[in-house]
């Protein structure tokens, strides 16, 4: 395993070093180990990388203002770090809307694409300005309880709170520069007219309780890039968390069936 810290983008790179790599791209207010569920069972096909956003995890905030192709260009520089020429992409929420972008305006990069509980415009101008402004008076906790609702179903957080604790901590520990940072990226990114763009082999998968990007969002998508498959999944905004096992077990099927085609 890598484990690596430096001034811009901290990652993990972990699996066999002559497998397919995988980036793994996490949603807003959580951090690489969202994907702790998806790590074991695939790491021994794929050479697995997962990162954090600016501001998030031990990424460092930036300074710089944020926009999707800043945080889309901070995937493409630790793919170049790492001297990866191709990946397959797969991206929750934010990460998501970060994987229609670098389809669309890296599609070299890109050997397939996994759209979670993402759309492409999350939310609205309205939305993220709220979010914002809560952040930036009252910080991190001012957002906990609205967030963790739309993250989980009720029933999820009932039957699993250790769960819910663990990616509580993970939000409130978010830099608030960083989040509010990501939240005005999310505000003014808007793909819909150029997600038709998108050629590589695209998986999209749903929450049917997701109301932050519901399933109205992923059937634009799989309408509108050619070729598409879309998965329903009975959960909220985390599939890859609170179905864990359906959401891994569609991935690693969809990924393999590439690698066979490849």
């Amino acid at each position: 395993m890598t484990l690596q810290k430096n001034t811009s983008i901290h990652y993990e790179l972990i699996g066999p070093r002559d497998a397919p790599v995988l980036v793994l791209a996490h949603a807003l207010g959580t951090n690489l180990t969202l994907w702790d569920r998806q790590v074991e069972p695939l790491g021994g096909s794929f050479r697995i990388l997962r990162y954090d956003a600016p501001g998030h995890g031990n990424s460092p905030a930036s300074r710089s203002p944020h926009t999707l192709s800043v945080l889309a260009s901070d995937v493409v520089t630790l793919l170049d770090k790492l001297g990866v020429i191709r990946a397959h992409f797969c991206g929750v929420s934010m990460g998501g809307i970060i994987g229609q972008y670098l389809a669309i305006h890296h599609p070299e990069r890109i050997a397939s694409l996994v759209l979670s509980n993402t759309a492409a415009k999350i939310g609205t101008a309205e939305k993220w300005d709220r979010r914002i402004r809560l952040v930036a008076e009252a910080g991190m906790p001012a957002v906990v309880e609205e967030v963790l609702e739309g993250w989980f179903s009720a029933s999820f957080r009932n039957l699993h709170p250790s769960i819910a604790a663990s990616l509580t901590t993970a939000l409130k520990a978010t830099a608030p520069e960083g989040y509010i940072g990501c939240c005005q990226a999310l505000r003014d990114a808007d793909l819909s007219q150029h997600i038709e763009r998108i050629k590589a082999p695209t998986l999209v998968i749903a929450g049917t309780a997701d109301q932050a990007t519901p399933m109205a969002s992923a059937q634009f998508l799989q309408q509108k890039i050619r070729g598409s498959q879309l998965i329903a999944l009975d959960c909220a905004h985390l599939a890859c968390v609170e179905a864990a096992s359906a959401f891994t077990d569609h991935l690693s099927r969809f990924l393999t069936g590439i690698n066979k085609r490849t």
